[in-house]
């Protein structure tokens, strides 16, 4: 199992000093965050995409490609790139530019995303929400596949051999599909026969189980091997000495991240009540000491199945730079090598 971060690039306030770092500072926290995630031995970090005025990820390939440059081994993905949004052949050449720049690393993770901000930013009619995603995801596997396209469709010009450049250095640069919950998007997934990046963010994880084996069979169907059929997980996580301090440290971020959310959305606020139901045995939350995550990580492998890849997010905590350096420092060097043992 490959144990990696995502980072959306909160810009909130500390909930409990009430500081509020320039986006400057942050940015710099944050490569200081990833390198340090490279030499404790993570394998991916990924930056999410986001056009709000609370995260600073409008531009991912720009910073792993920073990244990049201060990195030697782990991998740097997006987390996710909103298709829906971009020109495909745009995103290739960014992260084609990346992986030449970090020597093969590159990933994308493709998705639809989860705000819908970026619609009306770029000029898109959100009624074109699932046929603008199926057409550019087949517009970006086909750049993906040859050099000189020949491609036509309903929201972008035609291309009619132009040669899309530069090319990666990997022979295939890895494209994942990000999901959340729809039975759809695990189809396509497996009838494409890409791996796929499910968010969990709340609820029970065992209850994907049956979504997960819709994308092993349909794959399955399509005539995809199943190694190629890569299963991983988006998961809100982060350790601290102990199960206590690491929950208190974490949920004034968390809850007030959430309760925003949910104004937008209409869920009521968020309470200590539900959050400390989901960092249960069986909840989405993985908040705890290393032990306790390495635990609940090896009960939620075994209860879908078997997954390939584990994303923790802890940016939605708005946590100060020194505990998400402890944080992942303990990831790397405790929880990481247990996991990758079980998984031989």
């Amino acid at each position: 199992m490959e144990i990696g971060l995502d980072s959306f690039v909160a810009i909130q306030s500390d909930p409990t000093t009430g500081e509020t770092l320039t986006p400057a500072a942050r940015l710099r926290d944050l490569l200081e965050e990833i390198a340090l995630a490279d030499q404790v031995g993570l394998d991916v970090f990924g930056i999410g995409e986001h056009h709000r005025e609370d995260f600073l990820d409008s531009a991912p390939a720009i910073i792993l490609a920073a990244a990049a440059a201060r990195t030697q081994r782990i991998r740097l993905s997006s987390a996710v790139t909103v298709l829906s949004a971009h020109d495909p052949v745009r995103v290739f050449q960014d992260f084609a530019t990346l992986d030449l720049l970090s020597q093969g690393r590159a990933e994308i993770v493709a998705g639809r995303g989860s705000f819908t901000e970026a619609y009306p930013l770029f000029g898109l009619d959100l009624q074109d929400y699932d046929s603008l995603f199926a057409e550019k995801l087949d517009l970006l596997l086909k750049i993906r596949a040859e050099t000189h396209v020949h491609w036509s469709g309903q929201h972008r010009p035609a291309l009619t051999g132009q040669g899309i450049y530069p090319r990666p250095l990997q022979a295939t640069l890895p494209i994942w599909l990000g999901v959340g919950g729809t039975p759809q998007s695990f189809v396509r997934a497996g009838v494409l026969g890409l791996p796929l990046m499910v968010a969990i963010i709340g609820g029970q994880p065992h209850r994907f189980k049956p979504l997960i084996d819709l994308y092993r069979e349909a794959g399955r169907r399509a005539g995809h091997a199943p190694e190629r059929l890569k299963v991983g997980l988006h998961l809100i996580g982060y350790l601290a000495e102990t199960n206590e301090q690491a929950a208190e440290e974490f949920f004034p971020g968390y809850a007030r991240t959430f309760t925003q959310i949910g104004l937008e959305r209409g869920w009521p606020p968020t309470t200590r009540a539900q959050y400390d139901a989901l960092r249960g045995p069986t909840g989405a939350l993985v908040i705890g000491d290393p032990t306790t995550v390495v635990k609940k990580l090896r009960a939620i492998n075994a209860s879908l199945g078997g997954i390939s890849r584990v994303t923790l997010q802890m940016s939605v905590a708005a946590l100060p730079h020194a505990k998400a350096l402890r944080a992942i420092q303990w990831l790397g060097q405790e929880v990481a090598p247990p996991l990758r043992e079980k998984s031989r």
